[in-house]
């Protein structure tokens, strides 16, 4: 019931909360510590919670009852910060400048990382033990995250971007390598992370002359004294950006910086890949857009070449290599990878259009991920076998509601319309974005267009391989899909068709997510720019 509730909050409860603000809108004062507490309500739940949990978690020995018992609180837990998170959008409440967003934004990304950690959660308690991972622990450490998560997207200050992507990362960093038995999972821990160490690095000397060239770690205050001292050619301000872009890119695998993506993604425990695909890239790219938007407005257009090429690298690479693919889980992988440009897209843009197809685009994607995943736990065989895309061959004649959830959720991610529901207009209104911004990015829209038509080959070859394939004789028989995997499944796809059909709802409170800072954010591009050659 918890998982079902976190699940529909996203249509009616989200919508209720985010797009009708009472009149009075209370005030919080940042500067006074209690108030800076309270803004932090929902974050501090989780966090708390989670500790709770750890303490409840290690108190008994291994067994499957136990990290059970662990997982259905640990829901309960995400279905109370829901709860919490839609209590404070539906006060309206704004806040003073200080280290933390109190904004719409805030609370709608909170909301999709919600769901994408209830989630996982559901997912790792019946798929853990078929894998002999039994410690309770594992749904602990996935709250760790999550309240990692609802730190970057809450981070108005440089250090606190910092802790939250910490948080996040640490936690998944050990979710990686859980199953000990596995060599790949080791060694998928061990590359992310020393990557991810290193990434970290990048970020730590980006903020170091940040701070240095402005005199400050708070994103508003460096947008004003970038502004009104003419900073933007200053070379330590230019040096800063450039490392944090780099330790972004890395967060979220965009390509030159992807190659520890597919081998992570493969080697982890699927539940948890499911959780880095949608739910951290959604924390990673809500800090990255809060930070070019409200820090560095005023020299996005001097990155402007830099942030085309990445996005156009990391579309045409990721689709492009996901081609070749014959195993499910590294297919998806690369198709994250893909995913990662079309989101950089509307970096590039820069203003609030691109804010709000960002998050329009969050919520459809994070939808067909985890249901796509799920698919491949509810077929998958102890051991994490079971995983190519020839093992799918005929499942429309054993599972046939399976294979048409599949379906959606590959059309979903190709963006392919009525099949792919909520899916095809989270890309046209990103493409919509890219087209009418101030300084139109067409020939960005066009490469966009032409990647998702590559994509058509990987992502139709999975439906094909389930419909028109025949099922070969000595095919191991589907076992019963489990429930919280089985309402995982179903409610994504329910989701992303409702949302096709009737996206005027979403759309309109994607826009309404975008807090004032990115609706004034300018959307600069030099003449010379690289969409106008």
């Amino acid at each position: 019931m918890l998982l079902l509730q976190s699940a529909l909050v996203q249509s009616a409860l989200v919508q209720a909360a985010l797009g009708a603000l009472p009149a009075a809108r209370p005030t919080w004062n940042l500067a006074l510590p209690g108030q800076l507490l309270g803004a932090l309500g929902p974050d501090l739940l989780l966090a708390g919670g989670a500790v709770l949990l750890l303490l409840v978690a290690v108190a008994r020995p291994e067994s499957d009852r136990h990290q059970r018992a662990v997982g259905w609180a640990s829901l309960g837990l995400v279905g109370l910060t829901i709860v919490a998170v839609v209590a404070y959008a539906s006060r309206g409440a704004l806040a003073t400048e200080g280290p933390i967003a109190v904004d719409t934004f805030r609370w709608a990304v909170d909301i999709v990382v919600l769901i994408g950690t209830g989630c996982t959660i559901a997912l790792s308690m019946e798929s853990n033990p078929l894998d002999g991972i039994l410690t309770a622990e594992s749904h602990v450490l996935v709250l760790f995250s999550a309240a990692g998560m609802l730190l970057l997207a809450a981070a108005r200050d440089l250090i606190l971007v910092f802790l939250g992507i910490e948080l996040m990362s640490v936690a998944v960093y050990i979710l990686s390598g859980l199953d000990r038995r596995s060599e790949r999972s080791a060694e998928a821990a061990l590359k992310y992370f020393l990557l991810g160490a290193f990434s970290t690095g990048f970020l730590l000397y980006g903020i170091a002359l940040v701070y240095g060239a402005t005199g400050s770690t708070n994103l508003a205050t460096i947008g004003e004294h970038v502004a009104r001292y003419s900073l933007m050619y200053n070379p330590m301000l230019v040096a800063g950006v450039a490392l944090l872009l780099i330790g972004f890119s890395f967060k979220v695998a965009a390509v030159p910086f992807h190659m520890w993506a597919p081998d992570v993604y493969e080697g982890a425990p699927t539940p948890i890949t499911a959780f880095m695909a949608a739910a951290v890239k959604v924390a990673a790219f809500a800090a990255f857009l809060r930070i070019w938007l409200d820090a560095f407005p005023t020299v996005a257009y001097q990155w402007h070449n830099a942030i085309w090429l990445l996005a156009v690298l990391t579309m045409l690479v990721g689709n492009v290599v996901a081609l070749r693919q014959r195993n499910l889980k590294r297919m998806l992988a690369y198709s994250s990878i893909a995913h990662a440009g079309y989101l950089l897209v509307t970096v590039v843009v820069a203003n609030s259009l691109g804010a709000s197809a960002f998050l329009f685009y969050l919520v459809a994607y994070t939808l067909a991920t985890m249901g796509a995943f799920a698919v491949v736990i509810a077929l998958g065989e102890p051991g994490e076998r079971n995983q190519e895309i020839a093992d799918y061959a005929g499942l429309w004649t054993v599972e046939p509601w399976l294979a048409a959830a599949m379906a959606v959720f590959m059309m979903a991610l190709l963006g392919f319309p009525i099949a792919g529901g909520m899916g095809f207009f989270a890309k046209w209104y990103v493409i919509d974005a890219a087209i009418h911004a101030p300084h139109p990015q067409t020939v960005l829209a066009v490469i966009l267009v032409l990647a998702s038509v590559i994509s058509c080959g990987y992502y139709l070859g999975v439906v094909l391989t389930m419909f028109m394939k025949p099922r070969p004789a000595n095919a191991p028989a589907v076992r019963p899909v489990p429930t919280g995997t089985f309402l995982v499944i179903y409610l994504s796809a329910f989701t992303l068709l409702l949302f096709g059909v009737l996206p005027n709802g979403f759309v309109q409170l994607a826009h309404d997510s975008v807090p004032i800072s990115m609706v004034g954010a300018p959307a600069r591009a030099p003449v010379a720019s690289a969409a106008s050659r």
